[in-house]
């Protein structure tokens, strides 16, 4: 169920509710739809971090990104939406563009300024052409002894090479965590198929490099027609064990991330290390991000998700890093997002507790 549409501004003329009743009674209804809607809790609503906005200046600004973007990304050269900070730690709607000379946008809506920021198209980056990995002492392309760390090449025949995410576990059984289309191979793949380390792109091939075998993967639907459905996960996980599969990066990274997640926040200081890039770190600049994702077999829209911005944080082939805080203490390395795809100045992830919810586990700290 999607939040979007929920939210319609008070307007001046005939009818109109009175500015200060009506917004307090749309904040009332936003949030308790958005906390309890049929079938279950969702998740809190995630913060602002140190900008002390309240739930309440949240939800509206979530309701007013979402009443607006349908029209927008009916705009050509509009890729998405989200909700951020500006100066005077300002909510804002973002809106991202696949080019800057795109018309038609207006300046504001419902009281929120509308800021344009040239994303480019916004890829799942295990389709993206593989570039040359960072230099330095340790390859996360290549072939690791068993257990193999998280955050290095992996993937499944026909996929070139993504990333291990993290291990996790249900309680019983080990996991690695990865992307649908890692994994999963967009869909295409078969339960029991061997995923490999590292990927084919990498020189791994099955069954020789196989360290575990595929048990679910969300399915991504695809835009048709006029219909886009909405999706959220971008995920699947591969059954292997602790002899197969390390749960900290290699010695080059940030470690093992945490059990425990952390909250998103805009501004949130975060890490990843991935295939291509390596260690890499960067900042949440938007959340409750709508965005149009292609992939070599279609676009996909996708709501509920992270932007973060920052030059070189990721490329082709990193899809499947975790995203962790970068913090000090109990808030470093504290699970924030799966990132699946991205531009050259703009990643985005998947909110990691829906990711961990859908398949029903948590990350294995070890």
């Amino acid at each position: 169920m999607t939040r979007a549409g929920w939210w319609a501004p008070a307007r001046a003329g005939a009818g109109a509710i009175a500015p200060s009743l009506g917004r307090l009674l749309l904040l009332l209804v936003v949030e308790a739809l958005w906390l309890t809607p049929a079938g279950g809790p969702r998740l809190p609503l995630p913060g602002f971090g140190r900008d002390g906005l309240s739930q309440e200046a949240l939800a509206a600004a979530f309701a007013a990104q979402e009443e607006i973007s349908p029209d927008l990304l009916a705009i050509p050269g509009v890729v998405g939406t989200a909700v951020g900070l500006r100066a005077g730690d300002r909510p804002v709607v973002m809106v991202y563009l696949e080019y800057a000379a795109v018309h038609g946008l207006p300046a504001s809506f419902a009281g929120y300024p509308l800021v344009r920021e040239v994303t480019g198209r916004i890829t799942a980056l295990g389709d993206l052409p593989l570039p040359a990995a960072a230099s330095g002492p340790i390859d996360p392309r290549g072939p690791f002894p068993r257990p193999v760390p998280i955050g290095v090449s992996t993937g499944r025949t026909g996929v070139t090479a993504g990333t291990i995410g993290a291990r996790v576990t249900d309680g019983r059984r080990t996991y690695a965590l990865s992307n649908n289309h890692v994994f999963a191979n967009r869909n295409e793949a078969n339960l029991g198929d061997n995923v490999i380390q590292p990927g084919v792109a990498d020189g791994g091939s099955d069954p020789e490099h196989a360290f575990g075998t595929l048990a679910d993967f969300e399915e991504i639907g695809f835009c048709r027609a006029l219909a886009c459905p909405e999706n959220r996960v971008d995920g699947a996980i591969a059954e292997t064990s602790p002899d197969q599969l390390a749960a900290a990066t290699p010695s080059n990274g940030y470690g093992a991330p945490r059990t425990g997640t952390e909250e998103v926040s805009l501004m949130l200081a975060v890490q990843k290390y991935g295939r291509t890039t390596g260690l890499t770190r960067g900042k949440v600049t938007g959340i409750n991000a709508i965005l149009d994702v292609n992939y070599r077999t279609g676009r996909a829209r996708f709501v509920d998700q992270i932007v973060i911005t920052g030059q070189g944080f990721s490329a082709g082939g990193d899809s499947g890093s975790l995203i962790v805080t970068d913090g000090r203490g109990r808030k470093d390395r504290r699970p924030v997002g799966l990132l699946f795809a991205g531009s050259p100045n703009t990643t985005i992830a998947n909110p990691i507790d829906l990711v961990l919810d859908r398949f029903g586990v948590t990350v294995d700290a070890g």
